[in-house]
């Protein structure tokens, strides 16, 4: 297969893709967190294709992507509970868990009776799902297990020779994958993935508990993607701190990296990186992916990355490390 094509969102460009789409074919598309591998939901022969071209376990299970609340009971069974939350967040980066209905493959649910389901945000990625005609399967378009995918080359580089279309809609805003909420009962809602959208804003939407899912190892069909204990992944190994010293970095061994929060003061070398100037969060999450995957590509010993302080989205970017860290 000849290299993948990457494309502007011209409408002559969406409609090529929606029809590829249509026709069982794979689309690279962004989101505001990742991008992903897209191909129509409700198509069971489309969506293996996109287990073969990630080289993805069939245990790991797909976000089914819709762009109008009306279409979230053609794929699931909703409840008040998940009604709440998508009124609140959507379109956005959280996706909820809920019983699924026949019309979804068991290909995308990893053969359980449950879904996963979101309304992104990006407006790129909207008017694609909108021509379609179709909900859209997407998880993040990378190999396997490796870093996600925040710009139509970081898809290019992973998966240009296994696909033909890549949408480009420009760096993701928020760069780390999407909250996962199980809310198939809606009395003990569960949080299976942190992200952009907070805990405690769940709370505040649901006048609830939230708990938290258990990470998990087994070979098992997975309730939701980003559940196994290593994940997001650089070959580098990477190693967590919870603070890190600039002095120690400035004297550490040359082929060895270092990553701040911020940018650390008096210190300076091609092997010493920031997530933020000042950092602050949310340009830590956008940064992460791409810093750890520009820093793999450099062929360093092992990576050093400090951990993220408070609550909140520190939460997804130290859930991101680690299981980027896990071995």
């Amino acid at each position: 297969m000849p290299t993948a094509r990457i494309l502007r969102g011209s409408p002559r460009n969406l409609a090529l893709l929606a029809r590829r789409l249509r026709a069982g074919e794979l689309v690279a598309v962004p989101t505001e967190t990742v991008y992903g591998l897209a191909a129509n939901a409700l198509d069971a022969a489309a969506c293996r294709k996109i287990y073969a071209a990630k080289g993805r376990p069939s245990r790991d299970p797909l976000i089914v992507h819709i762009h109008a609340l009306a279409q979230l009971a053609e794929v699931a069974v909703p409840n008040d509970a998940a009604r709440r939350l998508a009124r609140k967040f959507w379109p956005g980066p959280l996706t909820l868990i809920l019983p699924k209905q026949p019309a979804v493959p068991a290909v995308v649910s990893a053969g359980l009776p449950s879904v996963a389901v979101r309304m992104p945000s990006h407006r790129l990625f909207r008017r694609l799902l909108r021509l379609a005609g179709v909900p859209l399967a997407a998880p993040s378009a990378n190999p396997f297990g490796y870093v996600s995918p925040t710009t139509a080359e970081h898809v290019h580089a992973g998966l240009g020779r296994k696909i033909r279309h890549i949408l480009d809609g420009g760096p993701c805003r928020i760069g780390l994958e999407s909250t996962i909420v199980d809310v198939r009962n809606p009395r003990a809602p569960r949080l299976l993935r942190p992200g952009a959208i907070t805990r405690a804003e769940l709370e505040r939407a649901l006048g609830c508990k939230v708990r938290t899912g258990r990470r998990r190892a087994a070979p098992r069909a997975q309730l939701a993607p980003g559940q196994l204990a290593r994940h997001y992944s650089p070959r580098t190994p990477v190693i967590l701190h919870t603070s890190l010293a600039p002095r120690a970095a400035a004297h550490g061994p040359a082929d060895e990296a270092w990553v701040f929060l911020a940018r650390p003061v008096g210190v300076a070398g091609k092997n010493i990186c920031w997530l933020d100037a000042r950092g602050r969060l949310d340009g830590v999450a956008r940064r992460l992916f791409h810093v750890l995957r520009t820093l793999d590509a450099r062929g360093y010993r092992r990576i050093h990355v400090e951990l993220a302080r408070g609550g909140g989205l520190a939460d997804a970017i130290n859930d991101r490390l680690r299981r980027a860290a896990a071995r």
